[in-house]
């Protein structure tokens, strides 16, 4: 009756520990921290920093003062920061006051927030191909060609050059008679 050899139906299946979201690390208002802060959660700060931030969710308090870089996935800026701030959505709201460059993929500015800096949209970048091209169908056109890019002299008495008209000093004929 109390063994523990027998199994009872619905007992089979392991318990996997359900893991909750961390609270958020919270600077008050009081703390100046001078150093980087790391972390996988959230962090609210309405203390001072000085120093880079990076973690997947940042809240900038009102009284918040941050000089540094912020790398995240979310910003959210209602106090000042000094420093540039990369993230997938960064919002500044009306009170924040932002002096740096913002690299983002999402940006959205309330009215009245200020900012002083360059903002730039991330997007991925795609392999870029080299292609040459024989412009004047020859290698010795090429080659006279990265003569005249290097400040060189052009000579234009081998024959066939693409430069020179096709019959000398001839015009070319057009079908055009008058």
């Amino acid at each position: 009756m109390f063994s523990k050899s027998k199994k009872e139906p619905g007992n089979d299946v392991e318990k996997t520990p359900i893991t909750k979201p961390s609270p958020p690390s919270i600077i008050s208002a009081d703390l100046k921290i001078v150093g980087d802060l790391n972390s996988n959660g959230e962090i609210q700060i309405d203390g001072a920093i000085d120093g880079d931030i990076r973690t997947k969710t940042l809240l900038v308090g009102e009284t918040a003062n941050i000089k540094g870089e912020i790398v995240a996935d979310s910003v959210i800026v209602h106090g000042a920061v000094n420093g540039q701030i990369k993230a997938r959505d960064v919002t500044l709201a009306k009170t924040a006051h932002m002096v740096g460059d913002i690299l983002h993929e999402n940006l959205s500015i309330e009215t009245g927030a200020f900012l002083e800096g360059h903002c730039k949209r991330l997007v991925e970048k795609q392999p870029a191909v080299e292609a040459k091209v024989n412009v004047f169908g020859s290698d010795d056109a090429n080659r006279r060609l990265a003569k005249i890019k290097e400040g060189g002299e052009l000579s234009t008495e081998s024959k066939g050059s693409a430069l020179k008209p096709p019959h000398g000093d001839e015009k070319p004929k057009t079908a055009i008679s008058s």
